[in-house]
């Protein structure tokens, strides 16, 4: 694994850890990172479980919290998640790429296709990627039953950037 944000993940002995997530369906890793809770509630929330282990292997480019409150106020995303599903997994798809790829597997590809069908250019090498021209990976290579998870700090897609609007309920 590799990336600024990996150190701060679950890490040695603690539950979340990367040796045992490894055995875990994407689904259920998921669960353990701390910083993809909203990407975790949109998969859970669309009905795209099966997606993330189909057979044949699927890379997640899975956006952190911070990159969803960034791109999404408050009253869009909870429309997302609970009344607009086809919206929802058309957003998913953006971030999932047939076939378990490392990050070396992605720079050296150079593009590579989501599932919506946009062609994503990649480039970097080292520690992170840089994904579209917009995202980077922060924590890459957590490796799962059957996927690959590649953190990363902006929402794919093209769905309106709505964060900081407004629209937010006081907490």
């Amino acid at each position: 694994m590799s990336g600024p944000l990996c150190d701060l993940l679950p890490s040695g002995s603690d539950p979340g850890n990367p040796a045992a997530l490894a055995g875990q369906p994407a689904e259920a890793a998921l669960q353990w990172l701390p910083v993809l809770t909203t990407f975790e509630a949109a998969v859970r929330a669309s009905g795209m479980s099966a997606d993330l282990h189909d057979g044949s292997g699927v890379t997640i480019l899975a956006p952190t919290d911070d990159a969803f409150a960034a791109k999404f106020s408050e009253d869009d995303l909870d429309h997302l998640l609970v009344a607009d599903k086809d919206k929802l997994r058309g957003l998913l798809r953006e971030h999932l790429v047939a076939g378990s790829l490392s990050l070396a597997d992605l720079v050296a590809a150079g593009t590579v296709t989501t599932l919506a069908g946009t062609t994503v250019t990649v480039t970097g090498g080292g520690a992170t990627a840089r994904l579209a021209d917009q995202a980077d990976t922060v924590c890459a290579d957590y490796q799962v039953a059957g996927a690959r998870i590649h953190i990363i700090n902006h929402v794919l897609g093209s769905l309106p950037t709505t964060g900081g609007e407004g629209g937010h309920r006081a907490h």
